[in-house]
């Protein structure tokens, strides 16, 4: 083995000898300027979009990435605690959330729950509310946590496996207090005081708060959903006062928002009948997404079984909701099991999968794809966008 190693610090030299600068001497390196500090430009641009990563490898310290879609460029990280779902933007934009976990040492001992604010141009943490301890590690989706239509509470979905919600003012940066919800899952707002959770039996709970964020009602509506032959998944879009939710086979579940309470608008099918039987269903972590100004509704599509509903697809169809129609397909250069679409007149669609670091972004009025992002995440699962 010496000859060999012998031959190869022989040809480093060489190299070495061959690439050196006349005279011998290496150029010295200027020094990098220090305590320069970047910021991002407010208000942010409708085309980012904040890549949530659970980070599957090293649950410690997940993560959210935020990316330019217009350029492909990245912008900055948040590093985001253990077992992470998503963060929370501000309705006005100045302020980003993130329900995080930490353990005294590390990955194990006391843990603690916190809302840590972010400012939104430097990325840098400006303030935390310590919450209870039953933040929800679940597999990350949407309605983990929201805020209030105003803005006002933030809504946190807890299991220790008893399930309840954390109440945040979101403007006074208090916790506010705890809401029981027993046997339903999740927040879903549908107002400035009131949101509601899925319970397992199809039906929701429905809840209103007062000024002080406490509950004042807590009511349970007839059954929604058929759970035993059709169940929804629990991954809904809204638009206007209507929630859309899909089912294991393609029906569009509305639940609309009314004075009266919550009611059930008419169920309406994604797919054909000859769809169907060619095995098309919609399916993915973040499966739909919707654009209220064009009332456009976008779904992943694959073809697979009944319990398919969490694989990606290579396929976004997109329906008139005014019309219930499908109006177009986008063919898809990769899998995707998470799509968004940017709420401007000129939106983008945002595409990515967990087993993939590539963020794919596409112009969502033509289906045109625009370019793709490597390395957008290690476990990349939720898109949010401001």
């Amino acid at each position: 083995m010496k000859p060999i190693a012998y031959c190869g610090l022989l040809t480093v030299a060489l190299m070495l000898a061959l690439h050196a600068p006349p005279g011998g001497a290496a150029a010295p390196l200027s020094a990098d300027p220090a305590g320069i500090v970047a910021t991002l430009p407010t208000p942010a641009s409708p085309h980012w979009v904040w890549v949530n990563d659970f980070v599957f490898p090293h649950m410690t310290d997940g993560q959210a990435r935020l990316i330019d879609g217009d350029s492909g460029r990245f912008l900055g990280m948040l590093s985001t605690g253990y077992g992470f779902t998503r963060i929370v933007i501000s309705k006005d934009g100045k302020t980003v959330f993130s329900p995080e976990t930490y353990f005294s040492r590390g990955t194990r001992g006391t843990r603690m729950d916190v809302v840590t604010m972010y400012d939104p141009t430097r990325l840098a943490p400006v303030g935390e509310i310590v919450i209870p301890a039953k933040r929800a590690s679940n597999m990350p989706m949407m309605a983990d946590s929201e805020l209030t239509d105003d803005g006002r509470f933030l809504l946190i979905y807890n299991f220790t496996p008893a399930q309840s919600v954390t109440v945040v003012d979101a403007h006074g940066h208090t916790l506010v207090g705890e809401i029981e919800t027993a046997g339903c899952a999740l927040v879903y707002p549908t107002g400035p005081r009131s949101f509601f959770s899925i319970c397992a039996d199809g039906t929701l709970l429905n809840v209103h708060l007062d000024d002080t964020g406490h509950a004042t009602t807590r009511e349970r509506t007839a059954r929604m959903f058929d759970v035993a032959t059709d169940p929804v998944t629990e991954k809904g879009v809204r638009g206007g006062d209507t929630w859309q939710f899909v089912s294991y086979s393609g029906m569009m579940y509305p639940i609309q928002v009314t004075p009266g309470g919550l009611a059930p608008g008419t169920k309406w099918p994604l797919l054909t009948a000859a769809e169907q039987a060619d095995k098309w269903r919609p399916g993915g972590l973040q499966q739909l997404a919707l654009h209220a100004g064009l009332n456009r509704l976008y779904s992943i599509m694959h073809r697979g079984g009944p319990e398919t509903h969490k694989d990606p697809g290579r396929e976004v169809w997109v329906y008139d909701l005014a019309k219930h129609t499908r109006v177009q397909k986008i063919a898809l250069k990769h899998d995707s099991g998470a799509i968004q679409v940017t709420r401007d007149p000129k939106p983008l669609l945002f595409s990515i999968f967990i087993d993939s670091s590539t963020l794919d972004v596409y112009d969502a009025s033509s289906g045109e794809w625009l370019r793709s992002v490597e390395n957008a995440g290690t476990t990349p699962t939720i898109l949010v966008t401001p």
